[in-house]
């Protein structure tokens, strides 16, 4: 869901600490030959081979791949039957829920499904984007623009004024009162993404009287905007690219352009809901949270994402009691978030619905969302901000970091890091403060040169192809990168039940809220 960061491409660690052993079955291959980095590590960096633990008390050991296949089968099926897709909303989503409900419960757990509503938004048909004066032009619709999650819908055809762009590089556009002095009521607001947020834009503009916003993308900066105005606009508010947004502020600047703007939505209040299961054993007072959004988009099943998350989950939680008291010194809470896809509203719902105390009981938040890219990498969450991209994570996050880093440097298996910017749902723990990790492979970002030496696949090629479209089905996972993941979610979720020394000193105590936290993104969309 987010563009990996290769800076630190891989890693060797000392060993790990606690029981460490190979991966179960079908979730322990190795790469025939080591990624570069490791074939060039010195003797003295070797790492020892893990001890094996006591029979029966690996998490790793005890989650086969095929306890993950048989849940990506059911979710494949679910959504073949109803109507293509789980998406909120929908009989898809709501059978999922009742699924994990059911598995949940033969496990042992007793399970509660936390119900919310949420702002649904859906196109009907195609946006139209075409300039109509002074020379007639088409936009097309996926390539040259896109319209904003949240527009309002409505068809306008007037003239265009330009609102304050920048002569080059990331402006100021739409985000003061003063930029819209000279505004003429019932035109076309033509600006250029950057600085405040699309919401800002939108609602500084219709307040000038813009009959439509139309908001292109930064220079540097490759497609159209895929925006959110998070709250349904009362305009039509589209997104082109910046290739064609600079011919539109070009043609602006001249005088005389006349753009028509359609878009064809349909809004309302839906229900959705989280599936929320603890263990019954651990502490209550230092809980880990383990999640993994449940819903798919509508354009498809949405198996890699994220049922790959999801199946890997599930499968954690059905072998958990088999782990001795001395592995579960604190409680799990495993999560199914529902509406992530909408905007991480499951579990900004679930957040906001504690209270001061409850979010202190929290030690550290796990995340898991889409585990088996076809030409993925293996990226863990920067918890210590070493490269410096995207929003400083709260205090302990770098330890989470590295019990992931640890457990793949023992298996000598190439990991990348991938930055807290808001695209999945560890972004409204971050915002109140909670440690954050977990793990992703890529969803349509670029794979580098680097990257497929490391791990193999294409270069210059999407992490995955299929990312929120119909071909996202059984096939579109890599089930040998998802295999080595699956260990690594079990790992993580046992070495922390067991202690959060490294994170927290093994009290949780109530954390300040992210006061900068300002994320680009929120879940799939841009919000700046």
């Amino acid at each position: 869901m987010r563009k990996l960061l290769t800076g630190a491409a891989v890693a060797l660690s000392a060993a790990v600490p606690g029981a460490l052993a190979a991966v179960g079955p079908g979730a322990h291959e190795v790469p025939s030959r080591p990624a570069p980095a490791l074939r060039a590590a010195s003797a003295a960096q070797a790492l020892p081979a893990p001890q094996a633990p006591p029979a029966g008390s690996d998490l790793a050991s005890l989650v086969a791949l095929k306890d993950v296949r048989r849940h990506l089968s059911a979710f494949q099926q679910i959504a073949d039957y109803n109507g293509g897709n789980r998406a909120v909303g929908g009989q898809g989503f709501e059978v999922s829920v009742r699924y994990v409900v059911g598995r949940l419960k033969k496990a042992g757990f007793e399970p509660r499904v936390q119900r919310f509503t949420f702002p649904y938004w859906r196109e009907r048909s195609k946006p139209v984007l075409a300039r109509v004066a002074p020379s007639k032009a088409s936009y097309a619709v996926g390539t040259d623009f896109l319209t904003f999650a949240y527009s309002g819908a409505g068809e306008v055809t007037a003239p265009v004024q330009a609102v304050d762009l920048p002569p080059s590089g990331e402006g100021t556009s739409g985000c003061e009162s003063g930029d819209f002095a000279h505004f003429r009521k019932g035109s076309i607001a033509l600006m250029q993404r950057g600085t405040c947020s699309f919401a800002t834009k939108v609602a500084k503009a219709k307040a000038a009287g813009a009959a439509a916003a139309v908001i292109y993308n930064k220079p540097g900066e490759k497609g159209p905007v895929n925006g959110t105005v998070e709250k349904v606009a009362p305009i039509p508010v589209v997104g082109p690219s910046y290739k064609a947004g600079a011919e539109l502020a070009k043609a602006a600047r001249k005088g005389g352009l006349k753009l028509r703007v359609k878009t064809d939505a349909v809004h309302g209040k839906r229900s959705a809901g989280n599936v929320i299961a603890d263990t019954r054993r651990g502490r209550a007072g230092n809980v880990v949270v383990a999640g993994a959004h449940l819903d798919s988009v509508p354009a498809g099943p949405g198996i890699n994402d994220n049922a790959t998350g999801a199946a890997a989950l599930l499968a954690v939680a059905e072998k958990i009691g088999k782990l001795p008291a001395k592995d579960l010194r604190n409680r799990v809470r495993f999560a199914w978030w529902g509406a992530e896809e909408e905007g991480l509203v499951g579990s900004t719902h679930y957040v906001k619905s504690l209270s001061a105390a409850e979010r202190g009981r929290i030690a550290l938040d796990l995340n898991f969302d889409m585990l088996g890219s076809p030409n993925g990498t293996r990226a863990v969450y920067d918890g210590d901000h070493s490269a410096h991209a995207g929003t400083v994570p709260p205090a302990g996050s770098g330890a989470i970091e590295k019990v992931f880093r640890d457990y793949f440097a023992a298996r000598r298996l190439p990991v990348t890091q991938t930055p807290f910017d808001g695209r999945s749902d560890y972004g409204p723990f971050v915002a109140k403060g909670i440690p954050s990790g977990g793990i992703e492979t890529g969803a349509e970002g670029v794979k580098t040169a680097a990257e497929a030496k490391a791990y193999g696949g294409r270069a210059g090629k999407a992490y995955d192809p299929c990312y929120h479209a119909k071909c996202d089905r059984m096939k579109n996972v890599d089930l040998k990168l998802l295999g080595t993941n699956v260990g690594g979610v079990a790992y993580a979720v046992q070495r922390l039940a067991a202690s959060t020394l490294p994170v927290n000193g093994e009290a949780r105590v109530a954390a300040a809220p992210a006061a900068s936290y300002r994320p680009e993104w929120l879940g799939p969309y841009l919000v700046r």
